[in-house]
């Protein structure tokens, strides 16, 4: 962090703060620079001490809760005791009758259109590029690199192009064209060329030429028509692209030049600024701010070396092509991005006032919408949102009123920067425990904003154990989705969504798919989401979101929403049903250590990076070398699961040191090859990482909703200062 601070009214504002405002994020925005340090002085005035009294209000609740636990130690659970107790104290609040959502200018791909949506961190160029791009990905590629297609009969993937693989592709994604955009009579194997009669898609095949089964599928062209380069198609709202090119190896194979069949995949994206980056001081949020403002401005770019070349990397353009008439079309090329702010409880000294840190999300609200008043005021196409709107994902929302803050916060930001009235837009993330109870009454707080309701069930478990706490030890955690509480609580969240009437206005989302690698394992669960009505699910990777999307045009998801609108609700207390051991059950040592050791594991390989590498989300190995998608989220399970077990005698002192020191030998022989990885095993005392996990399981308990981001941001932030005095 730089020392320099530049003073500006009652302000003090870091110096590469303050350079990023002035020359890079106000010009070109037609806003005044006096104006906005005034009206950031008079906004963080207003609004901080408001969300710190939020922030006592949540303790409260938390130690109102501790005691009431505390009191009725060693007697059975009394469910109906509890739930007037949270309803006494305000914990929770009566559902609303009736709520309808109306929020407007939304665009179609979080309005009305199901699909994949990708969370990536928005402070690496490359991956935000990467992912603003997985609006489209390549069939062929997702299904000849992932487990979709076995490596039997001489199918292997490793090495160069195999040709037994590569048939094995190509029929699967024929099967595929045959289910969803079938022939009247044949099959898409038989076909022989693609063209375009009389503004209808013709297939020659040496049978005759044949129709599509539903010829409205067919939404356009590019090129020749007798002969074109390309052809859309469109189902349940997304298209595919059937690109031909006699010159490719795979084209000049196939019998109707067919060279690859591109999937619109990642109809949206999440830039983050939270979970998933390690952004501790004002030139790491400075490196996130500026590549958001570069996405939004449209002229992010990125050089990088891959396979010995300069590779330059930058956003698409969108397409023109030719309807079936000849009319000229749009194909959007991009994901619609969203931006995530952090949540409430985090405060920073990029901004000072009075010599007071700030909510760091009042500062994130500021800077990220004036970023997206680019976007807004950009001449002629390729916007993010053409229907002028600035989406933010509002995170660690505890209930109705913090909600309701937000909602407040961002009209005062609407009137400082000159913004239409419900220009900007919320995102309701459904991870916290008060949030989840009141999940009706949030809606209502934001019906003119929301945009989605999104389960985060790992944050949300983190929350469960941290909020339960002193009720006694919780089950494994390999155990926790079975539970109950969590099958009502995404239940609910579906239940929530459609009672509001967000369906036309917004996203019922759900979480994410951790195991990147494990693509055929994805297809085979991962299609219960949009079983369940959810019109989005996140995904971990471009080519995970072009495989998640072949559910979407599987299922119809405005059909199952319609159904379930007269099911009933799923009761929401059923969420109160704390996932404790049952009263008896011993488990043995064996269990014990395999828990904790699985625990430990997770939380040094990500903490070694998060720390020592300011990594903050990463394909991290487990304790059996799979690949698991790590952010702050998972680590906020298992410091809190370990903590649980600690306090309630499960596991001692001793065993976890134990395992600790076992386990960060372990981590250190994963990372063995990774040349920027610094071991721990050298020195357990000085190693920064190290004594970072240890905190966040000895000091889990006392930490603010269980939350790690306070005692990761002081282990990386003595990291850096470390490395640069070295």
């Amino acid at each position: 962090m730089s020392e320099k601070k530049i003073i500006i009214g009652a302000l003090e504002v870091d110096a590469t703060l303050f350079d990023f405002v002035t020359t890079s994020l106000l010009p070109g925005s037609n806003r005044d620079e006096g104006d906005f340090w005034v009206n950031l002085e008079s906004l963080l005035k207003e609004f901080s001490p408001r969300m710190e009294q939020l922030l006592r209000v949540r303790d409260d609740y938390q130690t109102q809760i501790d005691d009431w636990h505390i009191s009725r130690r060693g007697d059975p659970h009394d469910h109906e005791a509890y739930l007037s107790f949270l309803t006494e104290i305000g914990y929770v609040q009566d559902r609303p009758s009736s709520v309808q959502v109306d929020t407007n200018n939304v665009d179609p791909e979080i309005a009305s259109v199901p699909g994949p949506q990708l969370v990536v961190p928005v402070d690496n160029a490359r991956y935000a590029l990467n992912a603003a791009n997985a609006r489209w990905g390549s069939l062929y590629d997702a299904l000849y690199g992932t487990d979709v297609i076995s490596e039997d009969g001489g199918a292997e993937k490793s090495g160069p192009y195999n040709p037994v693989r590569g048939a094995k592709v190509i029929a699967y994604a024929r099967s595929l064209l045959d289910q969803h955009f079938p022939l009247d009579g044949l099959s898409h194997t038989a076909s022989t060329g693609y063209k375009v009669i009389d503004s209808e898609l013709r297939i020659a095949t040496d049978d005759g030429d044949v129709n599509l089964v539903d010829p409205q599928q067919f939404v356009g062209f590019i090129g020749d028509s007798a002969k074109p380069d390309s052809i859309f198609l469109k189902k349940h709202g997304l298209h595919v692209e059937i690109v031909f090119n006699p010159s490719d190896p795979i084209g000049a194979d196939d019998t109707a030049d067919i060279a690859d069949v591109m999937v619109e995949s990642a109809l949206s994206t999440i830039m983050d600024c939270e979970d998933s980056v390690a952004t501790v001081d004002a030139n790491d949020k400075v490196q996130a701010y500026g590549n958001w403002l570069g996405l939004m401005q449209g002229n992010l770019e990125v050089e990088f070396a891959k396979g010995g070349k300069s590779v330059v990397r930058k956003l698409e353009r969108d397409t023109v092509i030719s309807g079936p008439d000849g009319s000229e079309r749009t194909i959007r090329r991009r994901s619609l991005m969203l931006v995530r702010n952090v949540g409430m409880h985090l405060m920073t000294d990029m901004v000072t006032v009075e010599g007071r840190k700030i909510p760091e999300t009042l500062l994130d609200a500021v800077i990220t919408t004036l970023c997206g008043i680019h976007d807004l005021e950009k001449d002629g196409g390729n916007q993010n949102s053409p229907h002028g709107s600035i989406y933010i994902v509002k995170p660690k929302m505890h209930g109705p009123d913090e909600v309701a803050l937000s909602v407040e916060m961002f009209d005062r930001i609407e009137d400082y920067l000159g913004l239409d009235r419900n220009t900007i837009k919320i995102g309701i993330m459904d991870e916290e425990r008060r949030t989840s109870m009141n999940l009706l009454s949030c809606i209502e707080k934001a019906r003119e904003r929301v945009v989605f309701i999104n389960t985060g069930f790992l944050d949300r478990t983190g929350d469960e154990i941290h909020t339960s706490m002193e009720a006694g030890p919780f089950v494994p955690k390999t155990e926790m989705k079975a539970q109950q509480w969590l099958t009502a609580y995404e239940d609910i969240n579906v239940d929530e969504g459609l009672a509001a009437g967000l369906l036309g206005h917004g996203q019922i989302g759900k979480g994410m798919w951790a195991r990147p690698d494990d693509m055929t394992d994805m297809l085979r669960e991962k299609i219960g989401h949009p079983k369940s009505g959810a019109s989005c699910a996140w995904v971990p990777s471009p080519t995970a979101a072009t495989l998640h999307a072949l559910h979407y045009f599987e299922i119809d998801v405005a059909g199952v929403q319609a159904d379930l609108e007269g099911r009933d609700a799923t009761d929401r207390t059923v969420m109160l049903t704390i996932p404790l051991l049952e009263s008896g059950r011993e488990l043995s040592p064996d269990e014990v250590s395999a828990e904790l050791r699985n625990n430990v594991q997770g939380i040094l390989g990500y903490v070694s990076r998060w720390v020592g590498q300011g990594v903050g989300c990463s394909k991290v190995p487990d304790i059996n070398d799979i690949q698991l998608m790590e952010d702050r989220a998972t680590l906020r399970i298992s410091s809190q699961h370990i903590a649980n077990w600690l306090h309630h005698g499960v596991i001692t002192d001793t065993e976890i040191i134990s395992t600790m020191e076992e386990m960060a030998a372990f981590v250190d022989e994963q990372n063995e090859d990774d040349p920027e990885y610094q071991p721990m095993c050298g020195d357990l005392d000085s190693s920064i990482p190290y004594q970072a996990a240890l905190a966040l399981v000895f000091e889990g308990r006392d930490q603010a909703n269980g939350y790690t981001e306070f005692l990761l941001t002081e282990r990386r932030r003595r990291m850096k200062s470390s490395a640069s005095s070295s």
